[in-house]
C-alpha cells in the first residue's frame, strides 16, 4: 500500500504547469509551480514543517511548549497543521488587513489569533512581529521567527529549488518569486547559484514594501500600506539573502489582483493575489526575452483565502481595481511622451564644488549620487550643500557623500503612474530605476504635462 505516515509527509512535490492563455504569442514559456496544492494550501507548509522538525530535533521545542508566530495567515496554517499532528498549542499574531478566511482557518486548527494594526512602524510594540515576540517571551513559548530564521531559507534550498530544477530538467532561464520573509526567492536562488545553474533570479516586490528600494540603495524607505497579502514586507528580514538575487521588480495591487483573477478564470488555477504578482512579472519578462526561453514562477497560496476580497467584484470596485475606464498608464509612458532627457548624476567621490557646478549648469536642485558600481546610492539637495557649507562641515573640495542623504522615491518603469503621487508626498522627484541603473528622473511638472496632454 502507498500512503504517508502523516499529512506532514505530503508537503512538497507540487506540480509544474504551463500557462497557455495569459501569456501572449511570441513570448517565452511560463511555467508555474502550484504551491497552493500543499496540504494547508500554501508554500509556507515547506518552511513550517522544516523549521519545526529541525527545532524539535535540536530540543528547542519541548513537550507542552506553546508555539508562537507572527503570520500573514499562510505560515500560521502550516505551523498549526504541524502542531495538531505533534500535539502542541499555538498562538498567532496577524495584521488587521488579512482576510477573515485566514483568521477562521487558524482558529479551525484550535489556535488562538491576536489581531494587530497594519499601519504601524516595524519597531512599534503593536506591530505583529513585536507582539509575537512579547507573547513568546511572557509565556516561555517557542518563537518560530520565520523572518530571521536561517532554516526558512534552508527549506527552499533543500526542496523548492531542487524540485524545480528536476521538473524542468535544467531547461529554465529565469526564476521569478515574490519576496516577503525572503525564503522562497533566496532559498531556491541559493540552490541555483551554489550548483552553478545559469538561472537569472528576479524578486517581486509590491509597491509599498521595502525590498525593491533596499536592494538597489541599501537604505530603508518609508513603507506604506498595500492590499495584496503574503508578499512584501515593512521590515528587513535575515531570511532574505539579497546576494543571490539578480534583479528586483515592482508590482502594484491592481496588476496583482487582475492577473490573479485571470489565472482563476482563464487557466483554472485557483490561486491567491501574490500569485498574480509573480505571474504579472513573469509574463512581463517572458515578453522581453522571447520564444525559446523558459520562465518559472510559483503560485504561493490558494484563492480559498480571498473569496471575500479580490475574487469579489464588489470588493474590487470598492477599492478602485475594477470599473474605472481612466487608466493613467505606467511610468515609462511619461518618459516616452517627453523629449529625451539626459539623466544628471554624480559619483560619491565627486567634490561638493563640482556637484554644485553640475546643478547650476543643468538647472536642477537635486542630483542622485552613484556608488562605485554606478548604482543609485544617495541624493544630494541644494539645501544639504547649503547647510554643510554654513556649518563648516564641508568645503567645496569635500567629497559630496559627506552631505548626501539617503535616496528616496525609487520606482520601476512598469509601475503605475498613480504610484508617483505617493512618492511626491515625501520626495521632490521620482527616480526611475531599471536593472540597478537610473534611467530617468520624473518631477511633478512632468506628470502634470503628461496628464494635461492625455486630457486633450
Amino acid at each position: 500500500m502507498a500512503f504517508f505516515d502523516s499529512i506532514l509527509s505530503a508537503v512538497g512535490n507540487t506540480p509544474l504547469v504551463k500557462l497557455n492563455k495569459v501569456v501572449p504569442a511570441g513570448a517565452a514559456t511560463v511555467l508555474v509551480k502550484c504551491e497552493y496544492m500543499n496540504p494547508t494550501g500554501s508554500i509556507k507548509d515547506r518552511m513550517a514543517v522544516h523549521v519545526l522538525n529541525e527545532s524539535e530535533k535540536k530540543g528547542l521545542i519541548k513537550p507542552g511548549m506553546l508555539i508562537v508566530e507572527n503570520t500573514s495567515g499562510n505560515t500560521g496554517q502550516g505551523v498549526a497543521m504541524w502542531a495538531a499532528v505533534r500535539g502542541y498549542k499555538c498562538v498567532f499574531t496577524m495584521p488587521d488587513k488579512m482576510s477573515l478566511e485566514k483568521v477562521n482557518m487558524l482558529k479551525a486548527f484550535g489556535a488562538e489569533v491576536v489581531i494587530t494594526p497594519t499601519d504601524v512602524p516595524g519597531d512599534s510594540p503593536q506591530h505583529y512581529v513585536e507582539t509575537a515576540k512579547r507573547i513568546a517571551r511572557e509565556q516561555n513559548g517557542f518563537y518560530v521567527n520565520q523572518y530571521h530564521n536561517p532554516l526558512n531559507i534552508d527549506a527552499h534550498e533543500l526542496s523548492t529549488g531542487p524540485e524545480i530544477w528536476r521538473q524542468t530538467e535544467g531547461k529554465m532561464d529565469v526564476y521569478v518569486a515574490g519576496a516577503g520573509t525572503g525564503g522562497t526567492v533566496s532559498g531556491a536562488a541559493r540552490f541555483f547559484k551554489k550548483n552553478k545553474h545559469p538561472v537569472k533570479v528576479v524578486g517581486v516586490d509590491p509597491i509599498g514594501s521595502v525590498h525593491y528600494h533596499y536592494f538597489y540603495t541599501k537604505t530603508m524607505p518609508t513603507p506604506h500600506v498595500y492590499k495584496v497579502e503574503g508578499v512584501g514586507e515593512d521590515i528587513l528580514c535575515d531570511a532574505m539573502d539579497y546576494s543571490v538575487v539578480d534583479e528586483f521588480r515592482q508590482v502594484n495591487d491592481k496588476e496583482s489582483f487582475l492577473m490573479a483573477r485571470r489565472l482563476v478564470r482563464e487557466e483554472g488555477l485557483f490561486c491567491g493575489g501574490s500569485s498574480g504578482s509573480n505571474v504579472h512579472i513573469a509574463v512581463q519578462i517572458a515578453k522581453e526575452i522571447g520564444p525559446g526561453k523558459t520562465v518559472v514562477t510559483v503560485l504561493p497560496d490558494s484563492a480559498t483565502r480571498y473569496t471575500t476580497k479580490f475574487l469579489s467584484d464588489q470588493w474590487m470596485k470598492d477599492y478602485g481595481f475594477l470599473g474605472s475606464d481612466y487608466d493613467l498608464g505606467v511610468v515609462e509612458d511619461i518618459m516616452k511622451a517627453r523629449p529625451t532627457q539626459q539623466v544628471i548624476t554624480c559619483n560619491e567621490t565627486d567634490t561638493v564644488g563640482s556637484v554644485v557646478e553640475i546643478m547650476r549648469k543643468a538647472g536642477v536642485s537635486q542630483v542622485p549620487v552613484l556608488d562605485a558600481k554606478k548604482r543609485p546610492a544617495k541624493m544630494v539637495h541644494e539645501l544639504d550643500v547649503l547647510r554643510g557649507l554654513q556649518s563648516g562641515a564641508v568645503t567645496n573640495t569635500s567629497p559630496v557623500h559627506n552631505v548626501a542623504q539617503p535616496i528616496g522615491g525609487l520606482i520601476y518603469p512598469k509601475a503605475r503612474v498613480e504610484e508617483l503621487f505617493r512618492i511626491f508626498e515625501t520626495d521632490q522627484v521620482a527616480i526611475v530605476v531599471d536593472a540597478e541603473k537610473i534611467v530617468g528622473v520624473i518631477g511633478k511638472i512632468d506628470v502634470i504635462d503628461y496628464m494635461g496632454r492625455r486630457g486633450k
